[in-house]
């Protein structure tokens, strides 16, 4: 099996847009902050900046007490989306199986294009220039024969290109730190490595030797772990499909654990979610909630939805959420995802049901705020909450 799975990553993306916009940026030391609140975050910061001791993850009054000459930045996000928009769409010229993952990073599956590119390195480096021609934009390409093992490679690797051959996945991760495995981010699975003091992949490599010890150690998250310690990974590359998902999310400008505004906050998605769900009289198999915390991990739970009164959807979102935020950091951003659709019959009934009164409830509510803008008409916590954002 060739190599042919491109993960193109654009380090510090946030910092280098910045410095796109502001050529004087170049050489200061700036940060990025989630928030300007007290209680936000540095989410990325220039060299200059690490030198005085701050890091990504930082709160900002610690920062500002820290260092005065360092430059704070807001977060752009409408900056960051259409910059990332923009190399999303250079990439995809190269081939047209591209999925993006958060900011600055894309995957691609070149798989049945040699007769096109026939050296993958030379199409590396190549995609490395576009970009910086375009942008103004720095990155760097790792090539494998998936996702995973081409994704730790841009995050460990300094050179522009990188390539792992095939069958030698297990190789290259042997001398790296587990952090870099995803499944290290489970509670359970990082408590476990601590407790081993197991700090390299090979240490990893190691202990699959013993199968029922290292099921007994991991549980359920043993063979995940032990397939992401030899380099072996399933998933395909999967282009984003819009006009089959219904997105929203919301920014939290104030990073926060505070329950009932994030509470507030989720109803307020699903009150939107299911608005566009009655528009398309449909009900959604499959809806993922994601919670992004300050700290760059998120979390995700998967539901689905039976009926699309707002009472039903606030409802599974809410649920959703509870078994997702099993963390106590703060929240920097929460995401609805519906997919799967299916026709939504609504049947006449002679009698009142609960579910029928949700209904013509929504309804009614949908239709002022057809009249009068989303946001005209409001329960008290979801106007407190984004009162607060």
């Amino acid at each position: 099996m060739d190599p042919s799975v491109f993960h193109i990553r654009l380090r510090h993306f946030e910092l280098q847009a910045e410095r796109m916009m502001d050529p004087s940026l170049r050489t200061r030391p700036i940060a990025v902050l989630s928030s300007q609140n007290q209680n936000g975050t540095i989410v990325s910061l220039s060299p200059e900046a690490e030198e005085e001791g701050l890091y990504a993850g930082m709160k900002v009054s610690v920062a500002r007490h820290m260092s005065h000459g360092v430059q704070m930045l807001p977060y752009n996000q409408s900056l960051y989306q259409r910059l990332n928009q923009y190399v999303y769409q250079t990439v995809s010229s190269f081939t047209p199986v591209v999925e993006p993952e958060g900011y600055g990073r894309y995957y691609l599956d070149m798989n049945g294009m040699k007769s096109v590119y026939r050296n993958f390195q030379n199409t590396g480096l190549t995609i490395v220039r576009h970009i910086t021609d375009k942008t103004r934009l720095s990155s760097v390409v790792g090539i494998s024969a998936n996702k995973l093992v081409s994704q730790i490679s841009t995050s460990v690797i300094p050179e522009s290109i990188h390539e792992v051959n095939y069958g030698d996945e297990a190789k290259f991760l042997s001398p790296l730190h587990v952090p870099v495995l995803p499944s290290i981010q489970e509670r359970s699975v990082k408590k476990m490595l601590q407790f081993l003091f197991v700090q390299q992949i090979s240490q990893l490599q190691d202990m699959i030797q013993f199968p029922d010890i290292f099921r007994t150690l991991f549980g359920a998250c043993a063979i995940r772990l032990s397939m992401e310690a030899r380099g072996k990974d399933t998933s395909v590359v999967s282009p984003p499909l819009l006009r089959n998902h219904i997105v929203e999310q919301t920014v939290v400008p104030n990073d926060t654990n505070d329950e009932n505004i994030l509470q507030a906050l989720v109803k307020h998605l699903a009150e939107q979610m299911a608005f566009k769900l009655r528009r398309r009289k449909e009900t959604a198999k499959k809806v993922k909630l994601e919670i992004h915390y300050t700290d760059g991990l998120q979390s995700a739970r998967i539901g689905r939805f039976y009926a699309i009164d707002d009472v039903s959807v606030i409802q599974v979102c809410q649920q959703l959420f509870d078994k997702a935020n099993s963390r106590r950091n703060r929240i920097r951003s929460l995401l609805l995802d519906a997919s799967d659709f299916r026709p939504h019959s609504e049947q006449t009934n002679l009698f009142h049901t609960e579910e029928s009164r949700n209904m013509a409830l929504s309804r009614a509510i949908e239709a002022v705020r057809k009249k009068y803008g989303v946001n005209s008409l409001q329960t008290v916590n979801v106007f407190h909450a984004m009162a607060h954002v």
